[in-house]
């Protein structure tokens, strides 16, 4: 696999300022401290496994931590359940899980290597995550919560079966937050957008946020398979 860039040393003063200038609300010492591991696992990783690519330390900040840490205004705090879909280098489940600890992420990644990475930082930041290595499709794969709070999916498109099938296990109240640039996803007739959020670096990239149809909401899936 191609290598990536190298990151830059940055230390845990310039980290924590750096995370807290990106995000849209105060973040915790404990955030602080898992979102620092989280850099260091990704600065050692990225030198022989193509996680994130090249920038500046400001844009990786920016690009990466801002974009998944600027969902944070939009979860709802009795939420339990995420479900990250491709997490990748951790964005933006991993980010979300770290800043949100109530949430019991389970992150799906199907590429060895960064399932491997994912597991790594989770461990070595006493992050309750459960890394997945799985490929999210219609049927979904076991393994996923029966009832999911939120789900979340950063630079992948996603089929509309697949999206449905997300959509039915979705609790009262969820939610399916999609990172999207100029190209809007097709969506299942059950998915509404109810939000929408602008990220920095251009008015196209941006996080959708789904809900279900109140015409089409948990009454009318509840007879579907998953």
């Amino acid at each position: 696999m191609k290598a990536g860039p190298n990151l830059a040393e940055l230390s845990a003063a310039d980290l924590a300022k750096a995370f807290a200038g990106v995000s849209p609300v105060p973040l915790g010492e404990r955030t602080l401290e898992v979102l620092a591991v989280h850099y260091r696992e990704l600065q050692r990783w990225n030198r022989s496994l193509s996680l994130i690519g090249p920038g500046t330390v400001t844009a990786v900040i920016e690009r990466h931590y801002g974009e998944a840490l600027a969902a944070l205004p939009w979860i709802d705090r009795t939420w339990t359940q995420l479900v990250d879909v491709g997490s990748g280098g951790g964005f933006p489940g991993l980010v979300l899980a770290a800043a949100v600890p109530a949430l019991r992420a389970t992150l799906v990644e199907p590429r060895g290597r960064k399932w491997t990475f994912l597991q790594s930082v989770a461990r070595k930041a006493s992050l309750p995550c459960r890394c997945l290595d799985a490929r999210v499709d219609a049927p979904l794969p076991p393994g996923l919560p029966e009832q999911i709070d939120l789900v979340t999916v950063r630079a992948l498109k996603l089929p509309v079966a697949t999206l449905e099938a997300l959509a039915r296990r979705l609790s009262p109240g969820g939610r399916i937050f999609l990172w999207v640039g100029q190209e809007v996803p097709a969506l299942p007739e059950c998915l509404i957008v109810d939000a929408e959020v602008k990220l920095r670096g251009g008015e196209s990239r941006r996080i959708h946020s789904y809900r279900l149809a109140e015409s089409l909401g948990h009454e009318a899936l509840a007879g579907q398979s998953p």
